[in-house]
């Protein structure tokens, strides 16, 4: 390992099995009558998520010591629901994400507590407002679910998409996540996880 390696990390909420496997399958049917030339690449059903805290790139032995803060954030996420799909962002989209409800807060309370706890004060999704690493200034957090990429400026002229399949869950796990990046596309490694509920 060299001296000065790096890694990319985020924290994120998992989705049961079955809540990612529908939200692919709505994903790959919602763009399969899009214009076949448009480059989107659906994301496999393992990498969807809920990001409440993008870390950018840290040196590597920040991971265990940011790891161990996760078990400062008690309480829970409370039930989830699926909302409306989203391009992100809106104006040149590079992302079609699905909205996430938090109806009684208590996922944006998770978030904020993650947030104190690893001195993040971003809150986003990796890649959505055009910047690659590090943290962000402070926005309002948006919860959803990031379902397909595209190249910048490769979105399709016509958005608009089936209803997002009517489904909720309750998260049970904060996870630590590195992200690898290739030419075909991220990879997340779990690193380590804090049971919430």
């Amino acid at each position: 390992m060299t001296r000065n390696a790096t890694a990319r990390l985020f924290v994120a909420v998992d989705l049961p099995e079955e809540v990612r496997e529908r939200m692919n399958g709505w994903a790959r049917a919602a763009l399969s009558g899009l214009n076949p030339r448009t480059p989107i690449r659906v994301l496999d059903a393992e990498l969807l998520h809920v990001t409440l805290c993008f870390l950018g790139s840290r040196p590597v032995g920040e991971i265990d010591p940011t790891a161990a803060k996760l078990t400062a954030c008690g309480g829970s996420a409370g039930e989830l629901s699926l909302g409306a799909p989203l391009w992100l962002p809106t104006r040149r989209p590079r992302a079609l994400a699905v909205e996430v409800r938090d109806e009684r807060g208590a996922l944006a309370d998770l978030q904020r507590a993650v947030v104190r706890a690893v001195g993040d004060t971003s809150g986003g999704e990796p890649g959505n407002d055009g910047s690659t690493d590090g943290p962000r200034t402070h926005r309002r957090f948006h919860p959803h679910v990031t379902v397909a990429r595209m190249r910048g400026g490769a979105a399709p002229r016509k958005r608009e998409l089936s209803a997002t399949p009517s489904l909720s869950f309750i998260p049970s796990e904060l996870v630590l996540y590195r992200s690898w990046l290739s030419p075909d596309g991220a990879r997340y490694e779990a690193i380590a996880s804090h049971v919430i509920g």
